[in-house]
C-alpha cells in the first residue's frame, strides 16, 4: 500500500479527532458566546472537521482499494464504507448547523459532541481503521 493512501486516511481520522478532542475541551469552559481572543478557533477546528467528513469515506476506499484484500474482506470493508459515507454524512449536516450559528457557545458544542450523528461516525471510523489495521497484521504476521 502506497504511503500516500496511508497518509490520506490517517490525516482524515487525525483531522476529525483533533476537532473532537478540541469540542471536549470547548464545552467545559461554560462559554455562553463566542471569544475572539486570538486563541483557538472553536470555528476553525469545525471547519476541519467538516473538511475530515468531506474526505473521509473517500480515504478510506482509497485505503482499501491500495490493501487489495482477498475477496470476502473487500466486500466487507466495501459494505461498511457505506455506513461510513451514510453517518458522515448525518454528522457533517449536524457540524454544518453549528456552524451557521452567529455565536458558537459551549453548550451548542457540548450538544453536538452528545450528538448520536458524531459519536456513531467516531465508533465507525475506530473499527474500520482497527480492522484495516487487524487484516493487514495478519497478513505480515499470520496472526
Amino acid at each position: 500500500m502506497s504511503d500516500q493512501n496511508e497518509n490520506f486516511f490517517a490525516d482524515s481520522i487525525e483531522a476529525i479527532e483533533a476537532a473532537y478532542e478540541f469540542m471536549l475541551a470547548y464545552a467545559a469552559q461554560g462559554r455562553e458566546f463566542e471569544d475572539g481572543s486570538g486563541g483557538p478557533s472553536i470555528r476553525d477546528f469545525l471547519g476541519n472537521l467538516d473538511k475530515g467528513l468531506d474526505e473521509i469515506a473517500y480515504a478510506a476506499a482509497e485505503k482499501i482499494e491500495a490493501m487489495e484484500p482477498q475477496m470476502a474482506v473487500r466486500k466487507a470493508f466495501d459494505e461498511f464504507k457505506y455506513v461510513l459515507i451514510n453517518d458522515a454524512e448525518k454528522a457533517q449536516k449536524a457540524v454544518r448547523v453549528v456552524l451557521s450559528l452567529p455565536s458558537i457557545s459551549s453548550q451548542m458544542i457540548d450538544n453536538l459532541n452528545a450528538s448520536v450523528h458524531l459519536r456513531c461516525l467516531l465508533t465507525d471510523i475506530f473499527l474500520l481503521d482497527e480492522a484495516m489495521k487487524t487484516y493487514e497484521r495478519t497478513l505480515k504476521t499470520g496472526f
